[in-house]
Parts: C-alpha cells; structure tokens; sequence
C-alpha cells in the first residue's frame, strides 16, 4: 500500500483531492418574472428521509444565487448520461443560460426535460459555511426514470457510469 504525504490544507489542494470524489451533476432552477434562473450544481446530497431534506451549496461570489434564493420553490434536475452536452450551454452567462433548453415548469420550479430524475424542493435554512451558502431543501415531489443511468462528475471532468 502506498502512503501519501499529507498536504496543507489549501484551496487549491482542497479543490484536488475533492476532485477524487465522484459526485452526480444537477441542476437547480425556478421562474421569477418569467425568466429562468438557476445553474449547475454538483453538492447535490441527501440529507434526511423524515423530513425528506436534500442540501445545495452554493459559492457566495455566485450571481445567480442571490436571485435565485428569492424563489419560493426550485426544481432539481438530475443529469442523465446522454445530456453531457447540456453542460457547455449550461456554463453560459446567466442571461444565456437557457436559452434553446429542453425545459419544463410547473409552478415556479423549472426542470431539465429527459432529466434521469427531477426534486422540486423548497428553500427552508441557509447556513453560512465559509465561502458558501449551505442550503437544506425540503423535498415536495420527486420523480425518477430508472431507464437512464447518471452523468458523473469526477476529476473535475463528466465521465459514464460503468457497470
């Protein structure tokens, strides 16, 4: 076995070693004003069955979370393996972002269409956690095509899961 040496605890080395941690990519949505706010999200986590809560984290030099957290519900896409494309359109500036997506809207929380699964949640505590916001959600629908297998997100690059 081999052993590491251990590293200071940098953001650049923090950034490195989370990067081996496989994570699902999702992304968070809602309608305000007729427009569609939201963005990509790997900190996805499921935090309690009962209640259902799942969490978001998101970066506080975000400009779309400020918006975003004035929404009253969200809709949580869960990227399937055949939308790794989505990913380059879904990097675009805000104003951008989703324009030509796939979309649907059901009161206010906004989806990826052919999305592997789909939470719509609402926002109930934000915890400030170093340079993040730390969001629990609570979860009011959810929805999944076991069909599809997930996009997943490991060395900072999208990879297919492989059985």
């Amino acid at each position: 076995m081999t052993q590491t040496v251990p590293q200071s605890v940098t953001s650049a080395a923090m950034r490195r070693t989370l990067a081996g941690f496989a994570t699902g990519l999702s992304v968070v949505a809602a309608e305000l004003d007729g427009r569609v706010v939201g963005m990509p999200a790997n900190s996805l986590a499921s935090v309690s069955l009962d209640p259902p809560l799942v969490s978001l984290a998101f970066a506080r030099t975000s400009t779309t979370w400020p918006a975003l957290r004035t929404a009253p519900r969200w809709g949580i896409s869960v990227l399937a393996e055949e939308q790794a494309a989505l990913l380059d359109v879904l990097r675009r500036p805000a104003g951008a972002r989703f324009q030509g997506v796939g979309l649907n809207i059901d009161d206010g929380a906004v989806y990826i269409r052919d999305a592997l699964a789909t939470i719509a949640v609402a926002p109930r505590t934000v915890v400030e956690a170093g340079d993040h916001d730390l969001v629990l959600l609570e979860v009011t629908h959810l929805h999944r095509d076991e069909t599809q297998q997930p996009l997943v997100f490991f060395n900072s690059t999208t990879h297919l899961l492989s059985h």
